[in-house]
């Protein structure tokens, strides 16, 4: 998939979060269904600081000539190769002990989930011109003579060294996965609520 049609397909899962956050009442973005689950706003507030903090941050240093000291050529884990293979993560349930660092907040409003997603959208739109300039079919790409396509990545703690379009490919893969937490949240508010 190239960066215009991850992007297309980014903005179209954002659309429809959007969407739906209309119809949702802030008691519902705060209700958890255990203490030690997520609430539907946190999970909207882990996307979008994880997009922002971490992967659109790593994918702009993989671009950069000199990136910083977290910049490597280290390649892909096997479950970072399985990833990028498949387009998706698996649907497992992924379950993290809660910490200060991991635990995404409350959100205060709905008002701040829609502007993160769209700030996350705006941020997304920008830096996808650099990366499809940077990832062009190597016979588009004219290299300096003595110099090939230098492929800088940062390391995700499982899937091993991304580089800038493969952490923006995770970027829509994640809110994707998402999706079927939202799901299961939204099921569980109909069960308890009636």
């Amino acid at each position: 998939m190239d960066t215009k049609e991850t992007l297309r397909k980014f903005e179209e899962t954002v659309s429809g979060y959007i969407r739906e956050l209309d119809g949702t009442s802030l008691e519902q973005l705060l209700w958890k269904p255990a203490e030690d689950e997520w609430s539907l706003g946190q999970m909207f507030m882990h996307l979008i600081r994880s997009a922002q903090l971490m992967q659109l941050r790593n994918a702009a240093l993989c671009l950069g000539p000199d990136g910083g000291p977290e910049v490597s050529r280290a390649g892909k884990t096997k479950p970072g190769e399985d990833l990028f293979k498949t387009g998706s993560f698996p649907p497992d349930r992924i379950r993290v002990p809660p910490s200060p660092q991991y635990t995404p907040p409350q959100p205060e409003s709905k008002e701040q989930l829609v502007d993160g997603l769209r700030d996350t959208v705006r941020r997304m739109v920008e830096i996808e011109p650099l990366i499809a300039s940077k990832f062009a079919p190597v016979t588009q790409v004219r290299l300096e003579p003595g110099k090939g396509i230098v492929r800088n990545t940062v390391l995700h703690p499982r899937f091993g060294g991304l580089n800038a379009l493969e952490w923006f490919q995770l970027i829509e893969m994640h809110y994707r996965h998402h999706l079927l937490q939202k799901m299961r949240l939204d099921n569980a508010w109909r069960e308890a609520h009636g």
